[in-house]
C-alpha cells in the first residue's frame, strides 16, 4: 500500500508527509517541482527513510505522472500541489492557471486512466483527494454565517479563481467518469515550515529582524485560522472515511482579524524574545491594501465533525504559541529560506 502526494515539499504538504510517516509505515511517493516554496529541508528528518520516495517533477508532466502510477500503484493521490499566494497571483496569474488548473487536469486524466485498470476491492478503495481552500467561496460580511459546503463559489482573486476551477474539474471527473474523489476546503493554515511571505511567519521573522510589520489597510480583514497538524489529521480522516464525491470544509473555529494576529505575535515575542528597543508592536506599519482584498472568511466545519468525528485539537492560543516557538528554535532554516529571490519579492510587494 502506497499513496502519491503532490506538493509534498511545500508547507502543508511537508507537514502532511511528516505527520503521515510518524503514524504509519505506509510509504509515500512525493512529487514536487520544488518551486520557490518547495523546500526539501522540511523533510530532512526523512533522509534515508525508505518509506519516503521523493521525485522532483511537474504535475503537468503527464508522462511522469503515468510512470509513477504504473511503478508504485498507489491506492490514493493526495493533491496539495498548487500556487497559493494571493499576492503573487495578482502579479503573475499565468503560473496559477497552469499549476492549479492544467496541473489538476493532468492529474485527473492520469488518475482516471490508472483507476480504470484496477478491479475488485482495489478499484473500490481507490481515492483522489483534492486539497482546496475556503477562498473559492468569496468574501463574507460581518453578519453572514460561515461558509458551508453548499455555498456558491464566488472567487475574487486569480488564486481563488484557479482553485475554484480545479474544484469544478474534480467534481466533473467524478460525475462524468465515476472517478472516486473527495475534496476538502480548508481555512488559513499556520505552523512550522511556513514560507515567510505569509502573514504569521512574515510577522515573526520581520519582528526579530527589527523590520516593519506590514499590515494591509486597516488590518480588520478576518480569517479562520487552522493549525497545520490539525489540517493533516482532518485529511487523514476524510481519506479514510469520507464519502466519495463529497466536499468537507476544514476549519479551526478561530476567526481573527489580521491586526489581532499581528498583536498576538508581538506579545508572544515580547515575552519569549524581548527586544531592547521596546515592544515589537512599534514596528506595525499599515500599507496600501491589495486589490480585491476579501474582508472575511469563516468556515462552518460541522459536517466533518458530524460525519467523521473530526475537530481541531489546537486552540489558536496553543497553536500560535507553538508556531512562534518553532521559528525561534529554527533561525537557520529561516536564514536559508530567505534567498535573494525571497527578499526581492518582499521588497516588490511591500515596498510601496
Amino acid at each position: 500500500m502506497t499513496i502519491l502526494v503532490t506538493g509534498g515539499a511545500g508547507f502543508i504538504g511537508s507537514n502532511f508527509v511528516l505527520d503521515w510517516l510518524a503514524q504509519s509505515d505506509e510509504p509515500i511517493v512525493n512529487l514536487d517541482v520544488l518551486s520557490y516554496a518547495g523546500n526539501l529541508e522540511n523533510l530532512a528528518a526523512l533522509d534515508g527513510d525508505a518509506r519516503h520516495v521523493f521525485v522532483k517533477g511537474d504535475i503537468c508532466d503527464r508522462a511522469l505522472v503515468d510512470r509513477l502510477l504504473v511503478e508504485h500503484r498507489p491506492r490514493a493521490i493526495v493533491h496539495f500541489a498548487a500556487e497559493s499566494h494571493v499576492d503573487r497571483s495578482i502579479h503573475g496569474p499565468g503560473a496559477f492557471v497552469r499549476t492549479n488548473v492544467e496541473g489538476t487536469f493532468v492529474l485527473l486524466e492520469a488518475a482516471r486512466a490508472h483507476w480504470s485498470t484496477l478491479d475488485g476491492d482495489a478499484k473500490a478503495r481507490w481515492r483522489f483527494h483534492h486539497v482546496s481552500t475556503d477562498e473559492v467561496y468569496g468574501s463574507l460580511k460581518a453578519e453572514d454565517p460561515p461558509f458551508a459546503e453548499t455555498n456558491a463559489y464566488e472567487p475574487n482573486s486569480p488564486y481563488s479563481a484557479s482553485k475554484a476551477a480545479s474544484d469544478h474539474l474534480v467534481r466533473a471527473w467524478h460525475h462524468t467518469y465515476g472517478l472516486p474523489v473527495v475534496t476538502t476546503n480548508c481555512s488559513n493554515n499556520y505552523g512550522p515550515w511556513h514560507f515567510p511571505e505569509k502573514l504569521i511567519p512574515l510577522m515573526i521573522v520581520n519582528a526579530l529582524a527589527g523590520k516593519p510589520l506590514p499590515v494591509y489597510g486597516d488590518g480588520r480583514q478576518i480569517r479562520d485560522w487552522l493549525y497545520v497538524t490539525d489540517h493533516c489529521s482532518a485529511i487523514r480522516a476524510v481519506l479514510e472515511r469520507g464519502r466519495v464525491g463529497e466536499t468537507y470544509n476544514i476549519g479551526g473555529w478561530n476567526e481573527k482579524a489580521n491586526i489581532e494576529i499581528v498583536q498576538t505575535v508581538c506579545a508572544l515575542l515580547d515575552r519569549l524574545r524581548p527586544s531592547t528597543d521596546g515592544p515589537y508592536s512599534r514596528l506595525v506599519t499599515h500599507v496600501t491594501d491589495r486589490p480585491g482584498h476579501d474582508r472575511r472568511y469563516a468556515i462552518d466545519a460541522r459536517k466533518i465533525e458530524r460525519e467523521l468525528g473530526w475537530r481541531p485539537a489546537e486552540t489558536f492560543e496553543t497553536g500560535i504559541a507553538k508556531t512562534v516557538q518553532w521559528y525561534l528554535d529554527h533561525p537557520d532554516w529561516v536564514a536559508r529560506v530567505q534567498s535573494g529571490a525571497y527578499r526581492e519579492w518582499i521588497g516588490q510587494q511591500y515596498g510601496r
